[in-house]
């Protein structure tokens, strides 16, 4: 029997009567889930740090909730339990996790944040008496992410490819870090906690870390300074950015599940995937990215050719991280 997807972008229903994932017509109000994790809110007090919102209003991370069916929920809290185990282990406990569920994980996050950012545009443009409007590509791109993230509760299969690019790094955290940061426009995430970061990338078939594979052939597996890891992400969160193709991909549901095929980057453009690096552009980023550390935008590009660099030295070797001598 073949499933359905459901698709809420099509009819834009973001109410709190109906499970965010599945569609399904709630019973209670109160059926809800946490964007992040219980764990995560009780280790890292997250009921008592802020998260502002793109309306800059501001929650704290525990009360980032979405409507959920119990049945959804308990499919999340099996893959939660995973990922707990994993992250409070450590690196390299991290790093043998299954890339789907790695993914799965950050997509429920990031898409998590999405809804109730949607949520809050509708209200405010309802409030104001305009309705409310989402680019075409923003509405492909985030119901793309939701019919990947149904994969947790239905039979989707990824058909010769990977929507991701992962960099997973070891980071000589403060004990108790726990700094996370997205892009929903991009879809791009990243977190530093315990003895670890993430980048992830949601939705480029890979081709981030095609694009940084230089780098990433220098760094990978070496622990990094935080103010390293960060100019990583600074790096990544710039050419995600820059990447100017749309994915598209081909659902194909079957008896067996539902198949999704990519459609090649290039398409019919010969075009570069990526639109040029500028130095000074990506120093905005990287001075958003080193807040903590105050450096400012003229210090990093004071050699507009050659950005200030804390991960590689002036003849592109690795810098070791113990030889950095800023806090972390």
């Amino acid at each position: 029997m073949e499933q359905n997807l459901y698709q809420p972008f099509a009819s834009m229903s973001f109410d709190n009567s109906h499970c965010f994932l599945s569609g399904k017509k709630l019973e209670s109000a109160s059926d809800k889930m946490n964007v992040f994790g219980d764990w995560l809110i009780e280790k890292y007090q997250l009921n008592e740090r802020p998260f502002k919102m793109l309306d800059e209003s501001m929650l704290s991370y525990a009360d980032i909730s979405i409507p959920c069916s119990d049945s959804v929920k308990v499919s999340f809290e099996t893959l939660e339990k995973t990922i707990q185990n994993a992250f409070l282990g450590g690196y390299e406990k991290v790093c043998k996790l299954d890339e789907l569920q790695l993914f799965q994980w950050v997509a429920k996050t990031v898409y998590g944040i999405i809804f109730r950012e949607i949520q809050a545009a509708i209200v405010s443009q309802s409030r104001s008496g305009e309705g409310f409007y989402m680019s075409q590509g923003l509405i492909h791109k985030f119901g793309t992410l939701h019919t990947m993230l149904q994969s947790v509760i239905k039979r989707i299969h990824f058909d010769g490819f990977k929507p991701w690019s992962i960099f997973i790094c070891p980071v000589d955290n403060l004990e108790n870090e726990f700094s996370y940061r997205d892009e929903i426009n991009t879809l791009t995430f990243s977190l530093r906690m315990n003895d670890f970061g993430i980048i992830l990338s949601l939705q480029d078939n890979g081709v981030n870390k095609i694009y940084h594979q230089d780098v990433w052939n220098k760094i990978e597996g070496r622990k990094l300074h935080p103010i390293q890891f960060e100019e990583l992400c600074g790096k990544i969160y710039y050419s995600a950015y820059l990447f100017n193709r749309l994915p598209e991909y081909h659902i194909m549901p079957t008896p067996d599940g539902i198949y999704l095929d990519a459609s090649p980057l290039r398409g019919m453009s010969s075009k570069p995937l990526f639109d040029d690096w500028q130095n000074k552009t990506y120093g905005q980023v990287l001075e958003n990215f080193w807040k903590k550390w105050g450096f400012l935008l003229l210090e990093i590009i004071k050699n507009p050719e050659k950005p200030v660099s804390y991960l590689f030295d002036d003849k592109g070797d690795f810098v070791n991280a113990d030889s950095i001598a800023l806090e972390r």
